[in-house]
């Protein structure tokens, strides 16, 4: 929209869908399977364990934006991706994460993973749903309320992003849905080479953020999202 390109496509938007996926999955590699492990013992025995408890809060907390994206998504695209919105949302949604930020920082102890609630597991979901608005970062608005809830700056993001992996498969099925068929003309090398960035970008910000995250904190981010808002105001004045 600012600089008058041509709307890229949905199966572009699928390409680094999946490239971020590809990231994701590649980076909690041995989380997924402990989770995995946790969940297939858990089926197996009936005997739940802390790792089967969070995949199973994992579940609860994919519901909210799965159930919103499914109801409000096609009123969300007609009517709320105005540079306006994004600007606002992108000011909002950092300021909100600089407190919680904050209110996490003040507390004489964080709170552990494993004493995430399923409670608070949904409550970080209802928060992800509102990512559906244009502009509200996804990963910053559940690290928001997960440290609002009292976890770790680096609890709030290892879980943000084993959060990602359903709704951002969950996503690209959606568009892939909506592309009803494959195109014979796509250009399946650009295809490969947007995912191929997607994924090794998506990569390197996770692995850089969460070693950086322990010891500059979220500021870095705040600012950045401040900044980018207003810029789009500036543009738009």
């Amino acid at each position: 929209m600012l600089f008058g390109w041509e709307d890229q496509g949905l199966t572009l938007d699928i390409a680094v869908h999946l490239g971020t996926l590809v990231a994701v999955i590649v980076y909690l590699r041995h989380e997924l399977l402990r989770l995995f492990t946790g969940f297939l013992e858990w089926l197996l025995t009936r005997s739940a364990n802390e790792d089967s408890r969070l995949a199973f809060k994992l579940a609860v907390a994919t519901l909210p934006a799965g159930a919103a994206g499914f109801l409000f998504r096609s009123i969300i695209e007609a009517n709320a991706r105005s540079l306006a919105l994004v600007a606002t949302t992108s000011i909002v949604f950092a300021v909100l994460l600089w407190l919680a930020d904050r209110s996490g920082s003040r507390r004489a102890r964080t709170v552990a993973i494993s004493q995430l609630s399923v409670s608070g597991a949904f409550l970080i979901g209802a928060a992800q749903a509102l990512a559906l608005i244009p502009g509200t970062s996804r990963s910053g608005v559940t690290m928001t309320a997960a440290r609002f809830l009292g976890f770790s700056r680096e609890d709030s993001a290892r879980f943000s992003f084993l959060l990602s992996i359903p709704i951002i498969l969950a996503s690209g099925l959606a568009l892939l849905v909506d592309t009803r068929a494959v195109s014979s003309a796509v250009d399946y090398s650009t295809l490969g080479f947007a995912a191929a960035v997607s994924a090794l970008t998506a990569f390197l910000t996770i692995h850089f953020f969460m070693r950086l995250l322990p010891k500059v904190g979220v500021l870095p981010f705040v600012i950045y999202r401040i900044l980018f808002g207003l810029l789009l105001i500036v543009w738009l004045v």
